[in-house]
């Protein structure tokens, strides 16, 4: 399960792909299109901003934009950001790898197996699905292109 700070990361990076690209939002914008609470929005989009998604503009004309164009912003990137490692077992994250407490040997571990085809099925998802592709409805395409395969 992703956290709820993770989907509103997600919503409010939807909320400015949708937007006039030439127009910065306020936080109260967002915050009352995607129902996020203003106060912790304003924590996610300082998070977004430490990490090159979003910018910030000051003044009359200020709010935030998207820095990176939403085709090159990743649901995984954004998940990996806001939640950390993504995998369903600690032997199996990329970016926190750490063996499993009870563990005889990862070779052997049936669990392991299958979570391993679970991780990658996910990240395969998740990494190949930009902001983008959910505000143009590609995502609905490619999700059943992989349930079908």
């Amino acid at each position: 399960m992703i956290s709820q700070r993770a989907k509103y990361a997600l919503r409010a990076l939807t909320a400015l792909a949708q937007s006039d690209p030439d127009r910065p939002m306020l936080i109260s914008e967002i915050a009352t299109q995607q129902a996020i609470p203003k106060k912790f929005l304003e924590q996610i989009l300082l998070d977004l901003k430490r990490n090159g998604f979003v910018e910030s503009r000051r003044g009359k004309q200020g709010g935030y934009l998207l820095l990176k164009p939403a085709d090159e912003i990743t649901f995984g990137e954004v998940l990996r950001l806001i939640d950390g490692p993504i995998a369903p077992l600690p032997c199996l994250s990329i970016t926190a790898y750490r063996r499993c407490e009870d563990c005889d040997g990862e070779h052997l571990c049936e669990i392991r197996h299958v979570f391993a085809r679970v991780a990658e099925a996910t990240r395969d998802v998740l990494f190949k699905t930009s902001i983008a592709d959910a505000v143009g409805g590609v995502e609905d395409a490619k999700a059943t292109e992989l349930m079908s395969a």
